[in-house]
């Protein structure tokens, strides 16, 4: 696996499992936690794709309709 394809995903289980637990109705001190921690990831998440060391062969003009 890429090493800047983990925070996606590990962010995007971080979201499901938010939602799921507003849709249960959890304990609503759990819910505030994640609430309020939920900024942490979504910053680590997109530091982590942005310094990514992706290489890209095309220009934007070559293929400027195909999502990589």
């Amino acid at each position: 696996m890429k090493n800047y394809l983990l925070p996606v995903y590990l962010v995007t289980a971080f979201l499901i499992i938010y939602v799921t637990a507003i849709q249960a109705n959890l304990n609503t001190a759990i819910i505030l936690f994640m609430f309020s921690v939920s900024p942490l990831p979504i910053i680590w998440m997109v530091y982590k794709v942005l310094t990514a060391d992706v290489k890209v062969e095309s220009t934007f003009e070559e293929k400027w309709y195909e999502d990589q």
